[in-house]
């Protein structure tokens, strides 16, 4: 019988898509900044949860670079809803480090999307984490809702 820990690294493994490599045929937006005292653990390394919001962070910056921006989405009473994140940590980041995350649109469907990114050391360029999340397009009801047709034109044009 297996065990809990087990069983979730037998998941992990399952799940994880495996390395990304920022692609050259799209758009792929670059930010880089400094780790912050609060992203780190008591060791000073940069927590395993803090990475899903450089994710974040990532995603505003490519709607930004592309000339548009989450709010604005919002405005027109739509939302990207996470539905699934992965990451998978190589190496460790510590406070004060700097980092860039490149994020890049992996595919769109017609209600949603899937982001990937990678978060390099901006000073070694070593590679620490890479990962991928998925979204679904929800309208103000929370329903489910196609992404509207000036996003899929934005995010389209790759």
């Amino acid at each position: 019988m297996a065990t809990v820990s087990q069983h979730c690294v037998t998941r992990l493994h399952h799940d994880f898509r495996g390395p990304q490599v920022p692609p050259t045929d799209r758009f792929v937006a670059s930010t880089t900044f400094h780790v912050r005292y609060a992203e780190t653990d008591a060791m000073g390394i940069v927590h395993h949860a803090s990475y899903i919001v450089y994710f974040e962070e990532g995603r505003s910056n490519y709607a930004r670079q592309r000339g548009s921006d989450y709010a604005s989405f919002e405005r027109s009473g739509h939302y990207l809803a996470v539905t699934e994140v992965s990451a998978r940590y190589l190496k460790p980041a510590h406070y004060d480090d700097r980092l860039t995350i490149y994020c890049w649109l992996v595919e769109m469907k017609s209600r949603a999307l899937t982001f990937g990114y990678e978060i390099v050391n901006a000073a070694t360029g070593e590679l620490l984490v890479t990962g991928q999340s998925r979204h679904v397009c929800i309208n103000r009801d929370g329903r489910v809702a196609p992404i509207p047709p000036a996003w899929r034109a934005w995010a389209s044009a790759l």
